[in-house]
């Protein structure tokens, strides 16, 4: 069965930078959007932001101009830059298909901490 792997979280200070890759081991990964998610103790899993076919870009305001997301067709990754990181952002983060998801997976934890 195809499964996303998150990696690339860990901890980093307020204004620090990441980026976690994620990477899928299906078939077809060109044929879909891809998109970003985070979540918190207690709280739904959120979208973050997403990148369709043709790489067109759409992110969350609390994100905007933070985060950049791409992905890599051959190699069937997807990525998510994040800069300006703030304590808020603090979740493990997630990637899949939203319009037609797959299996989650163990999602990767970014700290932003001083």
């Amino acid at each position: 069965q195809a499964q996303f792997v998150e990696s690339g979280g860990g901890l980093v200070q307020p204004g620090g930078s990441l980026e976690l890759s994620c990477a899928y081991s299906g078939s077809s990964f060109n044929m879909f959007t891809m998109a970003w998610y985070r979540q918190t103790p207690g709280k739904q899993r959120e979208w973050v932001a997403s990148i369709s076919r043709g790489g067109r870009t759409n992110h969350k305001d609390f994100v905007r101009g933070r985060f950049t997301n791409s992905k890599d067709n051959d190699k069937k990754m997807g990525y998510l830059q994040m800069t300006s990181l703030k304590a808020e952002d603090t979740a493990v983060y997630y990637c899949n298909f939203p319009n037609c998801l797959g299996p989650w997976g163990q999602g990767t934890q970014v700290t932003v901490s001083s």
